[in-house]
Parts: C-alpha cells; structure tokens; sequence
C-alpha cells in the first residue's frame, strides 16, 4: 500500500461527521508546504545593459540629470551685421527711443 501524504487533521471517520452537521465539506485553512508555490523562483535572465557591471557603475555617471545643459544660445545682442552691405561691415545699431505721439487733440474747442 503506498503512503499518501495527509496533512494535519482529525480521523476520517470524525471528518465525515464533522461534515455532516456543518452541512458542507470543510476546507482546511492552513497552508502547508507543498500546496504553497515555491518562494524563490528561478533568476530572470535579463540582456546585459549600460549598467550591468559591478565595479565602476557610479550613479552619478548614469544619472540623466546630470546630463542637462545650459540651452544653447540662437541669437544675442550683439551687433547686427548689414543686410545689403556685401563687405560683412558691422553695423552697431542702438535701441530706438520711445515713441513721441503725434499732435495732441483739443477737446475743449
């Protein structure tokens, strides 16, 4: 006769009457070994990437924020070359002065 395991609980024959006044099969809330998954499944097996060494995988060299730069600078205001001159003469130009209305209107007569 081959050995089943059976797992902690009272003698078959105080099991079906257990059964019969609940009125349902019990079911056993321990959990035991092997009706459990295993706790340590197998190690995923990952492509190596830009940071899988050991040894020399600072964090500030991964770190994208450091990485950030000033923006880089389209125009300034500096001179401003001559559009039609062909000779690349710079030409300073200043800023122009507020603008002075034209005639002021009477109203009073």
């Amino acid at each position: 006769m081959s050995k089943v395991q059976q797992f902690r609980d009272i003698s078959p024959v105080l099991q079906k009457f257990r059964n019969f006044l609940n009125g349902r099969e019990l079911v056993n809330p321990v959990r035991f070994a092997p009706n459990v998954a295993p706790l340590s499944p197998d190690d995923p097996n990952l492509p190596v990437g830009p940071a899988h060494k050991l040894a020399g995988n600072y964090y500030f060299t991964r770190d994208a924020r450091r990485e950030v730069q000033l923006p880089n600078v389209v125009a300034d205001n500096g001179p401003i070359k001559a559009l039609g001159s062909g000779d690349g003469s710079v030409v300073s130009t200043s800023k122009p002065g507020p603008k002075t209305p034209g005639q002021v209107f009477n109203y009073s007569s």
